[in-house]
């Protein structure tokens, strides 16, 4: 694995909150606080060219939301792991995040220590969310994986044609996201690095035509269900 920061982006209106995230990362070991935008607007004009590991989006947003913001960023940085900051546990509003393509969030009350584990926990491949949350996000694949089996086949003949375009260390790396192992557990279990282990998920998306790996594990159990 790379011995390199975690690059991580901050979106945050709270000025006081933005400025206590940016000195609390930047001055710890192992991250690196690469942009601080206080809007959506400017989150959307400058990320896709800081190549943040990890964002931490706020959700609720003057102008452009948190959820519109990751919605319009996922597709353009799709390595690019979105954290949502909000002030309280809004089922609604967090699943929509999920949805758009973030990948955990975070209370904005939460411990700088708990912060950074977050950050690196998702960096590793894992996904911070309550019980509660996780529930929704695996009755929502459920859903979309039966609306994918009994959807007419011309509907999904890209997804089928990338599926048969998948190597087989590429269905390997499927396989275990889908068993819901993290980066580095699937990097041990096939004595591969994390780094290689997120390359392979970027062709995969690529051929997928998806941008999270919750479409990507979808896709993979309409054809191979576990």
């Amino acid at each position: 694995m790379s011995n390199s920061p975690i690059q991580v982006a901050l979106v945050e209106d709270d000025e006081v909150i933005r400025e206590s995230l940016a000195v609390l990362i930047n001055g710890a070991p192992g991250f690196r606080c690469v942009a601080a935008c206080e809007s959506g607007e400017a989150a959307l004009e400058r990320l896709p060219a800081v190549g943040a590991d990890v964002v931490l989006m706020d959700i609720h947003l003057p102008g452009i939301t948190g959820v519109e913001a990751v919605r319009r960023l996922k597709p353009i940085s799709p390595a690019t792991q979105f954290i949502m900051l909000t002030m309280y546990e809004d089922d609604s509003s967090v699943f929509e995040s999920l949805a758009a393509g973030a990948t955990g969030y975070l209370l904005k009350r939460t411990a700088h220590a708990q912060v950074l584990e977050a950050i690196h926990d998702v960096w590793m491949g894992g996904a911070p969310m309550t019980s509660s949350i996780a529930r929704k996000v695996v009755q929502s694949m459920q859903r979309a994986q039966t609306a994918l089996q009994t959807a007419p086949q011309t509907n999904s003949s890209a997804t089928a044609e990338g599926l048969a375009n998948v190597s087989p260390r590429e269905e390997e790396v499927l396989r275990l996201l889908a068993q819901g192992y993290r980066y580095k557990e699937i990097a041990d279990s096939l004595g591969i690095t994390v780094e290689t282990v997120r390359t392979h998920l970027r062709r995969i998306y690529e051929k997928l035509h998806v941008t999270s790996r919750t479409e990507a594990v979808v896709a993979y159990l309409k054809s191979s269900p576990l």
